[in-house]
């Protein structure tokens, strides 16, 4: 199991059993040093984040299997890069970023 700090979509219980097959609640946690904007994949917009050194996003942390990171890398596209980084509660998880 890994951590996965999700910030838009994949915060919607319907999303997350289409894409992964099942709902994580997640526990809520910050990211400091991005702020949300936006992605437009197929004329349709979709949350992002950039860095930011003075904000922060709420999210959640949600506990995802080796196998359901990779079902989400194909709903998530080239159009964000998946990265490692370090939760306001001290947890290190993967983001995915513009």
């Amino acid at each position: 199991m890994g951590n996965l700090f999700v910030y838009g979509t994949l915060k919607d219980p319907k999303v997350q059993k289409m894409v992964f097959g099942r709902v994580e609640a997640g526990t809520p946690d910050t990211l400091d040093g991005y702020k949300k904007s936006k992605v437009v994949i197929n004329k349709k917009t979709y949350p992002a984040i950039v860095p930011s050194p003075k904000d922060s996003i709420k999210g959640l942390m949600l506990m995802v299997t080796a196998k359901e990171l990779k079902q989400i890398d194909a709903y998530e596209t080239r159009a964000y890069r998946r990265k490692k980084i370090t939760l306001k509660s001290g947890k290190i998880a993967w983001v995915y970023q513009k």
